[in-house]
């Protein structure tokens, strides 16, 4: 089959894909979205839900601006999102902690919150003894040494954040392709033209959102998307009556009462399998953070495949051999879907580009030193 063509042809209908989506329907655009069926590695049905600012972009400051750009958007998407697609996300922002263990631990938090705070100036952050957790979160246990707060961060429901996107896209027109991967994608005097497995698409734009998809998909379009697959386990809980009022880099209780426990980042190719000695590992931390947590029931574990660039900085360019043509890539799917829908989304459309942007574009790899690790 041949699709009516759209103004903007989206490859990749997961958080990125759909956010960006969003916001290009919300400019006025015509969009078609093709979302790989459920065989696809979903990262976006995997993740733990922060939006979440602290320490990120030490390496890279325009990542830290970036990030906290998206926070301050979120909840004018969160209210949007209710509004067109009565979904809501379960935003909350009170701000977040990262719980320490050592001294060492401590130090790295200190100096890495400080030379973010040097470079941005507007940084807030403490650093707080075990003491002083406790008195923020009375059950935060003794082997908690202290840990850096700051009021930027927050979380959201991931799953109620997606069903929301692809409702209100589509309640602003966006044609969705359920089950539809793209294999291929050859330019035009006009556009581009995208082969499918199940049918061919046009389109005068083509953004790649297509996750870990993108590194093969980029070369067509004169792009690169050197990203790789980084996978992350997490534990779910029963629901316990409500106590954890903040979200913990590694521990968060949702809106639903359940906890979530992830911290592991594993290379191990495409594998996508739970592991019993990571999950083990998961589990000890948790316990460690709130003693607390001992004996509360777990029901479901899952292991997802994260997007990672090799610095684990996002990727966004604009190709200049095939103008149209677009990579929006990156781990913080949740983070960031409030700069997609709202920054990226205008600059597809010829807006002008945002002032972090080219910070972000794979040609920084052509000549680069050894990374220094974004997350």
């Amino acid at each position: 089959m041949t699709s009516v063509s759209p103004d903007v042809l989206v490859l990749g209908g997961g958080l990125v894909g759909s956010a960006v989506a969003y916001g290009l329907a919300r400019e006025g655009a015509r969009v078609t979205v093709l979302d790989e069926d459920d065989g696809g590695f979903r990262a976006s049905r995997g993740n733990f839900g922060l939006v979440w600012i602290q320490g990120k972009g030490y390496g890279l400051s325009p990542y830290a601006r970036w990030s906290r750009s998206s926070a301050t958007r979120w909840p004018k998407l969160a209210q949007s999102l209710l509004d067109e697609s009565g979904v809501d996300v379960a935003l909350r922002q009170p701000g977040g902690f990262h719980f320490c263990f050592n001294d060492a631990e401590l130090a790295d938090r200190e100096k890495r919150l400080s030379t973010l705070q040097a470079e941005l100036g507007d940084y807030p952050y403490q650093m707080l003894t075990g003491a002083e957790v406790r008195e923020r979160i009375p059950q935060a246990g003794p082997k908690v040494i202290g840990a850096s707060y700051t009021p930027m961060d927050g979380h959201v429901n991931p799953l109620k954040l997606l069903r929301g996107l692809h409702t209100a896209m589509q309640a602003r027109g966006v044609r969705l392709v359920s089950g539809e991967r793209a294999e291929r994608i050859v330019p035009e005097a006009n556009g581009f033209v995208v082969h499918g497995k199940r049918g061919t698409y046009r389109a005068g734009r083509v953004v790649l959102a297509a996750g870990l998809g993108n590194r093969t998909l980029a070369p067509f379009v004169g792009l690169n998307a050197p990203v790789a697959p980084n996978r992350g386990q997490v534990l779910v809980s029963e629901r316990v009556a409500p106590f954890l009022h903040y979200p913990t880099l590694n521990v968060r209780q949702t809106d639903e009462g359940s906890l979530q426990f992830g911290d592991s980042m594993e290379e191990v190719g495409f594998d996508d399998f739970t592991t019993t000695p990571v999950l083990a590992d998961i589990a000890r931390r948790a316990v460690r953070a709130f003693p607390m947590l001992e004996h509360v029931r777990l029901v479901r574990m899952w292991a997802a495949l994260r997007v990672y660039s090799p610095d684990g900085f996002p990727v966004y360019d604009a190709s200049e051999k095939h103008p149209g043509a677009f990579v929006v890539t990156c781990h913080s799917g949740v983070t960031l879907a409030a700069a997609h829908a709202m920054r990226i989304a205008p600059w597809i459309l010829g807006a002008p580009i945002p002032d972090e942007l080219p910070s972000f574009s794979a040609r920084r790899f052509e000549h680069a030193q050894e990374p220094t690790p974004a997350h």
